[in-house]
Protein backbone atom coordinates (compact mmCIF):
# COMPACT_ATOMS: atom_id res chain seq x y z
CA UNK A 1 0.00 0.00 0.00
CA UNK A 2 2.82 2.45 0.83
CA UNK A 3 5.91 3.16 -1.25
CA UNK A 4 8.17 2.95 1.80
CA UNK A 5 7.98 1.17 5.13
CA UNK A 6 10.16 2.37 7.99
CA UNK A 7 11.82 0.42 10.71
CA UNK A 8 11.76 2.26 14.04
CA UNK A 9 15.50 2.92 13.60
CA UNK A 10 14.99 4.45 10.13
CA UNK A 11 12.12 6.61 11.35
CA UNK A 12 14.20 7.84 14.31
CA UNK A 13 17.06 8.70 11.95
CA UNK A 14 14.70 10.99 10.01
CA UNK A 15 13.34 12.56 13.19
CA UNK A 16 15.70 15.59 13.38
CA UNK A 17 14.49 16.83 9.98
CA UNK A 18 10.87 15.86 10.71
CA UNK A 19 11.03 17.79 14.01
CA UNK A 20 12.13 20.97 12.22
CA UNK A 21 9.40 20.66 9.58
CA UNK A 22 6.70 19.89 12.16
CA UNK A 23 7.86 22.84 14.27
CA UNK A 24 7.38 25.12 11.26
CA UNK A 25 3.95 23.60 10.53
CA UNK A 26 2.83 24.15 14.13
CA UNK A 27 3.98 27.78 14.14
CA UNK A 28 2.24 28.53 10.84
CA UNK A 29 -0.86 26.54 11.84
CA UNK A 30 -1.23 28.47 15.08
CA UNK A 31 -0.80 31.76 13.18
CA UNK A 32 -3.50 30.60 10.76
CA UNK A 33 -5.90 29.73 13.59
CA UNK A 34 -5.30 33.13 15.20
CA UNK A 35 -5.67 34.91 11.88
CA UNK A 36 -9.02 33.26 11.15
CA UNK A 37 -10.39 34.85 14.34
CA UNK A 38 -9.73 38.36 12.99
CA UNK A 39 -12.48 40.42 11.43
CA UNK A 40 -11.00 42.11 8.33
CA UNK A 41 -12.22 39.45 5.91
CA UNK A 42 -10.37 40.58 2.79
CA UNK A 43 -6.96 40.85 4.45
CA UNK A 44 -7.55 37.64 6.41
CA UNK A 45 -8.38 35.73 3.23
CA UNK A 46 -5.16 36.85 1.54
CA UNK A 47 -2.92 36.15 4.53
CA UNK A 48 -4.68 32.87 5.35
CA UNK A 49 -4.22 31.70 1.76
CA UNK A 50 -0.49 32.38 1.95
CA UNK A 51 -0.17 30.49 5.26
CA UNK A 52 -2.21 27.55 3.92
CA UNK A 53 0.11 27.38 0.92
CA UNK A 54 3.22 27.42 3.14
CA UNK A 55 1.74 24.68 5.35
CA UNK A 56 0.95 22.64 2.24
CA UNK A 57 4.57 22.89 1.08
CA UNK A 58 5.82 21.74 4.49
CA UNK A 59 3.39 18.82 4.55
CA UNK A 60 4.54 17.85 1.06
CA UNK A 61 8.11 17.80 2.40
CA UNK A 62 7.03 15.31 5.06
CA UNK A 63 5.24 13.18 2.48
CA UNK A 64 8.36 13.23 0.28
CA UNK A 65 10.21 11.77 3.28
CA UNK A 66 7.53 9.06 3.46
CA UNK A 67 5.60 10.20 6.55
CA UNK A 68 2.32 12.02 7.17
CA UNK A 69 1.27 14.95 9.36
CA UNK A 70 -1.92 14.13 11.30
CA UNK A 71 -2.62 17.05 13.66
CA UNK A 72 -5.11 19.30 11.87
CA UNK A 73 -5.66 21.37 15.05
CA UNK A 74 -1.95 22.27 15.07
CA UNK A 75 -1.65 21.45 18.77
CA UNK A 76 0.71 18.49 19.31
CA UNK A 77 2.26 17.76 15.92
CA UNK A 78 1.38 14.13 15.22
CA UNK A 79 3.31 12.32 12.48
CA UNK A 80 2.78 8.77 11.21
CA UNK A 81 5.44 6.64 9.50
CA UNK A 82 4.25 3.55 7.55
CA UNK A 83 5.78 0.34 8.91
CA UNK A 84 5.32 -3.40 9.11
CA UNK A 85 5.07 -5.05 12.50
CA UNK A 86 4.49 -8.79 12.67
CA UNK A 87 3.52 -8.71 8.99
CA UNK A 88 0.81 -6.07 9.46
CA UNK A 89 0.76 -2.56 8.04
CA UNK A 90 0.89 -0.07 10.89
CA UNK A 91 1.90 3.52 11.51
CA UNK A 92 4.82 4.33 13.78
CA UNK A 93 3.35 7.27 15.66
CA UNK A 94 5.30 10.28 16.94
CA UNK A 95 4.23 13.42 18.82
CA UNK A 96 6.33 16.56 18.65
CA UNK A 97 6.86 16.51 22.42
CA UNK A 98 8.43 13.02 22.34
CA UNK A 99 12.18 12.44 22.11
CA UNK A 100 11.93 9.51 19.71
CA UNK A 101 9.50 7.13 18.06
CA UNK A 102 8.43 4.37 20.41
CA UNK A 103 4.71 3.93 19.64
CA UNK A 104 2.62 2.53 16.81
CA UNK A 105 -1.03 1.96 15.92
CA UNK A 106 -2.88 -0.03 13.25
CA UNK A 107 -3.38 1.84 9.96
CA UNK A 108 -7.17 1.63 10.27
CA UNK A 109 -7.11 3.05 13.79
CA UNK A 110 -5.69 6.24 15.20
CA UNK A 111 -3.76 7.89 17.97
CA UNK A 112 -6.06 6.53 20.70
CA UNK A 113 -4.92 2.99 19.77
CA UNK A 114 -1.21 3.67 20.25
CA UNK A 115 0.83 0.92 21.83
CA UNK A 116 4.56 0.51 22.49
CA UNK A 117 6.65 -0.80 19.62
CA UNK A 118 7.65 -4.38 20.49
CA UNK A 119 11.25 -4.63 21.65
CA UNK A 120 13.76 -5.93 19.15
CA UNK A 121 12.16 -4.00 16.26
Amino acid sequence: MFAKYFTPQEANQRLPLVKRIVGDILIKGKKLKFLLKEEDAQDVERRAGALEEEIGVLMAELEALGCFFKDWNFEIGLVDFPALIEGREVFLCWRSDEENISWYHPVEEGYASRQPIPTGR
